[in-house]
């Protein structure tokens, strides 16, 4: 009880700040601070080139938490914080998965710690790409205070570096055309939000809404390019530990692919799923019918030399 009073004062709190910011709620500046927060756990096989990419981007600085990784995640973000990339990193035990909470907490450094002007929230398998080549030649010139971005899901490509994956795929509407899973990597996935500082008030579960006082809302250029699937072994193992989070989380609401997976592991029958995941039966058929196309806008900023400078 005392938590959630605590919390609601915190909301009200963030209320008053808003009301007394709008004002100056749609301002541009000529070089505006944009931060990222990253929420991550045991991600050594793209938190590096995620980091370099979006700084290659334009994102000014990094918050991090980190929710018990046991792999080479937190000796990544000491490299960076090193280099005065990683601003503040924050080490998060709890195993409820209280993920709106936790983004919450960093938006709010992000805001009164660290002047950021603009933030993304991100996950460490997404790249936010901007066709201009950085992330603020939009947040220089919008009218609105919270950017709408689709997303690419890319198809995985398990003998190659998942930078060099160069297969996109587009939204099935009739899965059992194809026999693929309810929650396959052809589902529609939702928009994501990149969002001003002034005037926040809360994050949605997800990253894909956001509460703003005042709000006006527009579609950008930017899209992101998500590596939700990156293997089979990955797959399961996320599966089922982000599964195990989510069931020690007092609120149900939310994260419904995860629950659907965590439930055939418990029937033991996620390994046979996989398959269903990518639609390995249907390839030939997904591709000659246009669902999964050649996309190679990641592999050729990765091939740039200015990209390549940043690994020194």
């Amino acid at each position: 009880m005392k938590n959630r009073k605590e919390m609601n004062l915190f909301l009200l709190q963030k209320i008053g700040i808003a009301i007394i910011e709008c004002f100056h709620a749609f301002r541009n500046k000529t070089a505006p601070r944009l931060i990222m927060t990253l929420l991550v756990k045991n991600e050594e096989d793209m938190l590096e080139e995620n980091l370099i990419f979006h700084k290659l981007m334009g994102v000014d600085g990094f918050i991090i938490t980190d929710n018990n990784s046991s792999d080479r995640t937190p000796e990544i973000i000491r490299k960076y914080m090193d280099k005065g990339w990683v601003l503040e990193t924050i080490d998060e035990k709890a195993t409820n998965y209280e993920q709106k909470k936790w983004v919450d907490r960093m938006i709010w450094k992000a805001k009164s710690v660290y002047q950021a002007d603009w933030i993304i929230n991100a996950d460490a398998d997404e790249l936010w790409y901007a066709p201009s080549g950085n992330l603020k030649t939009e947040l220089i010139s919008t009218a609105a205070n919270v950017l709408t971005c689709e997303m690419k899901c890319v198809y995985p490509e398990e003998d190659k570096p998942f930078w060099q994956w160069n297969r996109t795929v587009e939204v099935v509407a009739d899965p059992e055309l194809y026999n693929l899973s309810r929650y396959s990597l052809f589902t529609r996935q939702n928009q994501k939000v990149i969002h001003r500082t002034t005037g926040y008030i809360q994050i949605s579960m997800g990253n894909h809404k956001v509460t703003m006082f005042p709000k006006r809302t527009a579609a950008s250029e930017i899209r992101i390019y998500h590596y939700n699937i990156r293997g089979k072994q990955p797959f399961l193992e996320k599966m089922i530990n982000g599964g195990k989070q989510l069931e020690q989380n007092p609120k149900k609401h939310g994260g419904r692919h995860w629950r659907y997976f965590y439930q055939l592991y418990k029937d033991g029958l996620l390994d046979a799923e996989y398959d269903k995941v990518i639609g390995t039966a249907s390839y030939e058929q997904l591709c000659l019918d246009g669902i999964i196309r050649v996309d190679n806008t990641i592999p050729e900023v990765f091939k740039q030399d200015r990209m390549r400078a940043f690994y020194k």
